[in-house]
């Protein structure tokens, strides 16, 4: 069947399903590493829904169909998904999961993939399929794949070192703690599936995911800090074997599941937040006693050691400068009339390119104007992009891949002169800006617990952003990294209960968005460092910003701020043009004194 159209591909699901004897089956966006961002190959929810955001699910049940996103993706899933052919859903206010067991009735066979889905998904899952006498049924064929037609091979790129310089710790050291940290679980091995994990752990990168310097890859840690490395032989080069040395023995990857059976009688530890369902079922069949506990590399991976924190000062300061000869650039041409959403992010790409140390982007930049910045995802592309007009508000949040360091960054413009409501709003998105990046917090503090600081100006006008806060950032890794995060206590995504603590890097990027019309958003990075106040019976943190660029002040409306906020945006700016200015030629590095000059 010729499946050029969703209609064709949904249809030739159906037909698959109905060989394979199930009622339905659930489309989630990832790997078999629980993935945020994933390879060609994996990109299944894409190829049959059109959806091209970073996160949602689709479910399958007879002749219905239903696509579940999140608040980021309102309008995007709108813009590509056929809604005769999928019904729109919103997370949390249902799931994949919720929507099957409403639909279903009794005796449906529901199909899903456990290299796919965490096995408290398929349990919680089946129990409420359950209810209706349905069953959750795992698949061993994807039967997407079985009818995805030029479906891309995974990627055959080589592993790539990355340099103590660069990482800090020698990746001996990080296999001994992880040795340290099974004995006192009392556990012979811990399987590590997530790809960032598996980089951080063994000093390696890859180039096997877009905008993720990561390789397809399993890892096995021992007790005795020997690593049984699951990944395709051919990508493993002389040089990255004589890296990862006697202790880490290279397996062919397809040898995982084999030898998640090998542990009769041994207790292994295994991520029920990363390691998918099908880890769990090998495991258990082999006869392991399995640890749930969080992956070892989690935390110490989150908490960037002094030689990340210099490198990641180092690659902002960097970045920082590209992005403000791009700033200057913009302001000279978006008058004109000239330019479009496509051609000022190619421009951008090519200030990073001209540092000569860019190695990817670290997610593809979403440059919007008019009412596609009111998408918080947008993705632009030939077919949405707009020409930047006067009278509008530009937004572009960007970032790069450097061996230094992993960075995020959104501005906003105007382009002409803003409406007194632009001004309104941005100016309440930046005193929310503010407001956290002037946090002080005790130790212990979470995420949850500072989210409400960046959305209480757009609150006391009935305002808010249907996103998060704050996200962690990786170290030449993923620019979403967990655990933690600032987010709001209705988030669907987890890290909101994970306390802050001293090294770690998150995002802070309040925003605002008037659907049809124009987007906002204001994003630093910001390192947690601590703070020492007088008098102060405890431990306390606050943050200090990486990111250094000017913020419009032309879209401020400096009536609505107080002194000390004030005070901040003038203090910023200081440091930008002190640690950017330099780096810069005339007429930029003119043009920068008089952007962040202050108010």
């Amino acid at each position: 069947m010729h499946m050029s159209t969703i209609k064709d591909r949904l249809a030739a699901l159906a037909a698959q399903l109905a060989g394979d004897r199930l009622s339905g089956f659930v489309i989630p966006l990832t790997d078999e590493h629980m993935s945020e961002y994933v390879g060609a190959y994996a990109q299944r929810l894409e190829w049959l829904t059109g959806f091209a955001g970073s996160a949602g699910s689709a479910a399958v049940l007879g002749q219905k169909a239903a696509i579940f996103t999140d608040g980021r993706y309102t309008l995007q899933v709108r813009d590509q998904v056929p809604g005769d052919l999928f019904e729109y859903q919103d997370v949390p206010k249902t799931s994949a999961a919720a929507w099957l067991a409403d639909h279903a009735a009794a005796g449906d066979r529901i199909g899903y993939d456990p290299w796919l889905h965490t096995r408290g998904w398929a349990d919680a899952t089946a129990k409420l399929l359950a209810a209706k006498n349905a069953e959750l049924v795992p698949v061993a064929v994807n039967p997407i794949d079985s009818i995805w037609a030029g479906r891309p091979a995974p990627s055959t790129a080589a592993l790539e070192i990355h340099a103590d310089d660069n990482a800090g710790r020698t990746a001996a050291q990080k296999r001994e703690d992880v040795a340290a940290w099974l004995k006192v679980h009392g556990a012979s091995a811990v399987v590590i599936t997530a790809l960032d994990s598996i980089a951080w752990l063994l000093n390696i990168r890859g180039r096997d995911v877009d905008r993720t310097p990561v390789a397809l890859a399993f890892a096995i840690v021992h007790a005795d800090a020997s690593v049984d490395l699951f990944t395709a032989p051919h990508k493993l080069t002389p040089e990255v074997r004589a890296h990862l040395g006697p202790q880490v023995r290279p397996q062919d990857r397809n040898a995982f599941d084999d030898a998640l059976g090998g542990f009769s009688g041994k207790t292994v530890a295994a991520d029920p937040s990363s390691a998918v369902a099908a880890v769990f079922a090998a495991l258990t069949s082999g006869g392991a006693t399995i640890l749930e506990a969080r992956d070892p590399c989690v935390l110490p991976k989150a908490i960037k050691n002094a030689v990340e924190i210099n490198g990641t000062t180092t690659a902002h300061r960097r970045d920082g400068a590209a992005l403000t000869r791009f700033l200057h650039w913009f302001d000279g041409e978006a008058a004109k009339g000239q330019l479009t959403e496509l051609s000022a992010a190619a421009r951008l790409r090519q200030f990073r390119d001209q540092t000569n140390v860019l190695e990817d982007l670290s997610f593809d930049t979403i440059s919007a104007t008019g009412a596609n910045g009111a998408s918080p995802h947008y993705r632009v592309s030939e077919a949405s992009s707009l020409p930047i007009t006067s009278g509008s508000i530009y937004l572009v949040d960007s970032g790069g891949q450097y061996r230094d360091g992993t960075t995020d960054v959104t501005r906003t413009m105007a382009v002409g002169t803003p409406t007194a409501e632009m001004k309104d709003r941005f100016t309440r998105v930046l005193k929310g800006h503010i407001a956290l990046a002037r946090a002080v917090f005790p130790a212990g503090t979470r995420g949850v617990q500072l989210d409400s600081l960046a959305r209480q100006f757009l609150w006391e006008v009935g305002l808010d952003y249907a996103h998060g806060t704050g996200h962690g950032v990786g170290s030449y890794l993923a620019v979403h990294e967990g655990p933690q995060r600032i987010a709001a206590a209705w988030s669907s995504q987890p890290g909101n209960d994970e306390p802050l603590q001293a090294g770690m890097i998150l995002s802070n990027e309040p925003g605002y968005y008037k659907t049809g019309e124009y987007g906002i958003r204001i994003e630093n990075l910001v390192l947690v460092e601590p703070r020492s106040v007088p008098g102060a019976e405890k431990d306390l943190l606050g943050f200090r910003e990486l990111t250094l660029a000017p913020i419009d002040r032309n879209l401020i409306d400096t009536g609505l701020l107080t002194e000390t906020e004030r005070k901040w945006l003038n203090t910023y700016h200081a440091r930008v043009i002190a640690e950017i200015g330099p780096q810069l030629d005339d007429p930029t590095r003119t043009w920068l004194e008089t952007a962040a000059a202050p108010i």
